[in-house]
């Protein structure tokens, strides 16, 4: 009996199987050290290596003896939980029932921010279509900008199942990179004069906020949505359901449950399942670098967005009345972190300057903004494609 026959998996063992699993092992360090995103990037860390070692029985694999296909366990789970999209809208609900929605109505004009911020997306689509990925390539690619890791699943998997993979690395990766990437570009893009701005008149920290109003507020918007973009109202309708459970005051332990047990439960089996496509024939290829690197661009350009927007408005504004610049930054949907590192960024240039409120407030925006880009995406591509 052969070597081959006695220790097949290291037999078949190639250069990019290592490789993989060399990400693998950096995605659980990333998660595990350094904190970055440990509910997704350790159970994908962990998929990745499962799905690397040759004959691995957690994918799909041909039979020698019969040459039928054995479905392997993570491939089950795509099927059932990714390409139906069950498992990014019941993640949907667990968000929805997290946000609160009540800093929105109290600086209703920083939802504005949730669509200037989605800039990058938009621009990274035309940047990708000229560097030859089809239409529905580039949507599924520039959704990553959106720092919003649900609808990049969502999107990519309905257009776009070959790049799902290095996507969702990528999405999840620069959500948890937020504090690193946001705060050099703002501090390009604004003075510290600007940064300086206390943005005393910008809403009504202590406005009390109707349960009416916040119980009709995820009904309104979805029956908005569905009327103006039908295709969207999965992403949607799921993101308003949950805030729904959250706000309606009679649901508190499912609101609870959605918030802890369904998000953490769901969370580990998305990001295993989304190994299942993180193979090294798919991706220890030059497209996948290429791919990250859009992915970062979007990401930049999104920040960027919202920060010239709020250059823009306060061309407009009067002194006293002016918006802090960084809280654009705030529109991309990394929620809470965005709110949090220009919190932080305010205190470090004056130590008295409370930006938390407003930032959240743009922040809010920003998940309404990812999640209706991602239904335009979703509804005008195939119109074009």
């Amino acid at each position: 009996m052969g070597f081959e026959q006695l220790m097949p998996a290291i037999a078949g063992m190639r250069w990019q199987d290592l490789v993989m699993i060399a990400i693998g092992l950096i995605l659980i360090y990333l998660a595990i050290a350094k904190n970055y995103e440990p509910t997704l990037l350790l159970p994908m860390g962990f998929g990745a290596i499962l799905v690397n070692i040759p004959l691995s029985s957690a994918i799909t694999q041909l039979d020698p003896a019969t040459g039928e296909a054995v479905e392997g366990v993570l491939n089950v789970f795509f099927q059932a939980g990714i390409a139906t999209e069950i498992f990014p809208l019941l993640i949907f609900i667990a968000i929805g029932a997290m946000i609160d929605f009540s800093p929105l109505f109290r600086s209703p004009s920083l939802l504005l921010f949730g669509a200037a911020a989605q800039f990058g997306i938009f621009m990274t689509m035309v940047l990708a279509s000229f560097l030859g990925y089809d239409l529905r390539e580039a949507a599924s690619i520039g959704i990553i900008g959106a720092a919003d890791g649900p609808t990049s699943i969502v999107v990519a998997s309905r257009f776009a199942p070959n790049l799902l993979g290095p996507i969702s690395v990528a999405a999840y990766s620069y959500m948890a990179l937020v504090p690193i990437i946001q705060p050099p570009v703002i501090r390009l893009l604004t003075t510290r004069k600007e940064r300086l701005i206390r943005m005393t008149g910008t809403g009504h920290a202590n406005k009390k906020i109707s349960k009416k109003a916040l119980i009709a507020f995820p009904i309104v918007v979805t029956i908005v949505a569905g009327i103006i973009a039908p295709s969207s109202l999965a992403l949607i309708g799921f993101l308003m359901f949950g805030n729904l459970i959250r706000e309606c005051g009679v649901l508190n332990k499912l609101s609870l449950s959605a918030q802890n047990e369904l998000a953490s439960l769901v969370t580990i089996l998305l990001g295993i399942t989304i190994a299942s496509t993180m193979t090294s024939d798919r991706f220890v290829r030059v497209d996948t670098l290429l791919i990250i690197a859009l992915g970062l661009f979007a990401f930049i350009f999104d920040t960027f967005g919202g920060v010239i927007f709020a250059k823009f408005l306060n061309l407009f504004r009067k002194e006293g009345n002016k918006i802090n610049p960084m809280i654009g930054a705030c529109g991309i949907s990394a929620f809470p972190m965005s709110a949090r590192v220009i919190h932080q960024m305010g205190q470090k240039e004056d130590p008295y300057n409370y930006l938390l409120m407003p930032a959240i407030s743009a922040n809010v925006g920003g998940q309404i903004g990812s999640v209706v880009a991602g239904g335009i995406i979703l509804t005008l591509v195939p119109l074009f494609a």
